[in-house]
């Protein structure tokens, strides 16, 4: 049952048929707007719970949703910690009641195909995340919650347990100084998939931050130094675009997973052209 959960898992299926996955982010909760844009050919949609505008509880309906259409859902957590990772309870409680773990169901036990950790600083914490993402023996995460398996090829309980570790994504943002000068050895860490550029954070922090239509060349520099550390370890390397056009280039480039939209500038994108249309159409 490998073969099952790891088909029904679209974004691992094309990044190990060599092809390029792209995605697209979701930033405002509803799973109807899951739906949408899961349907518009992307591989994967991120919910991103990091600065996106979405609790634990819409998080788990939004992976459902993304889910049922075939395409993989991937949680960007806001923080590496573990019970980010497996359960992503509510921020906003969790720290005002000190309830630590305890709360709804989210990220890995919610059917996410794959996970997305920001700020990652060093191996040891690329390590700390694989012990969080991995069932024994490679990691400590516990098993229980019986909603993953419905999210990726139906599969039993004990089918998931037994392959989950190879089937779902543990990818891993670069965006920061530290993990730029760490990354070569943060891409020899077992059991990280993906390391994935977040150019603004780190422009900001390299002292190169985005402030026109292209990149710094020593931004760039540090691009470059990313996917050559990820493909040289057998990993695959991602990048967030602000366009198509930035997408194009990063692919030909030689990165295996792209974002080239998100919903915030679908909708405020479409919304403009249409005012525009009606404002200034042609009597």
């Amino acid at each position: 049952m490998a073969a099952t959960m790891q088909a029904a898992n679209r974004l691992q299926s094309v990044l190990k048929a060599g092809k390029t996955a792209y995605g697209v982010w979701q930033m405002f909760p509803g799973a109807n707007l899951s739906r949408v844009m899961a349907r518009c050919g992307f591989d994967w949609v991120l919910v991103d719970t990091e600065h996106g505008n979405i609790d634990d509880a819409q998080m788990h309906e939004a992976v459902g949703a993304i889910a049922a259409t075939g395409v993989s859902p991937v949680v960007r957590i806001a923080a590496n910690e573990g019970w980010m990772v497996k359960r992503m309870f509510m921020v906003n409680t969790a720290f005002s009641t000190g309830m630590g773990t305890d709360g709804e169901i989210g990220a890995l036990d919610a059917g996410a195909h794959g996970i997305l950790v920001p700020l990652l600083e060093t191996a040891d914490d690329a390590r700390k995340l694989v012990q969080s993402a991995k069932f024994p023996p490679v990691g400590k995460r516990g098993f229980g919650a019986p909603f993953a398996m419905g999210s990726i090829g139906n599969v039993s309980p004990i089918e998931y347990l037994q392959h989950a570790n190879d089937a779902l994504i543990t990818a891993v943002q670069i965006e920061t100084k530290s993990a730029l000068d760490n990354v070569e050895e943060i891409a020899r860490v077992p059991g990280v998939d993906v390391l994935l550029v977040g150019p603004w954070d780190l422009g900001n922090n390299i002292g190169r931050p985005v402030v026109t239509a292209e990149f710094h060349p020593d931004l760039e520099v540090a691009i470059e130094r990313i996917r050559r550390a990820a493909t040289d370890n057998g990993k695959k390397a991602g990048i967030y675009c602000p366009s198509g056009e930035f997408a194009k280039k990063y692919i030909d480039q030689g990165f295996h997973m792209v974002r080239p939209a998100f919903s915030f500038l679908f909708l405020a994108s479409a919304s403009c052209c249409h005012h525009l249309l009606i404002r200034f159409r042609v009597p």
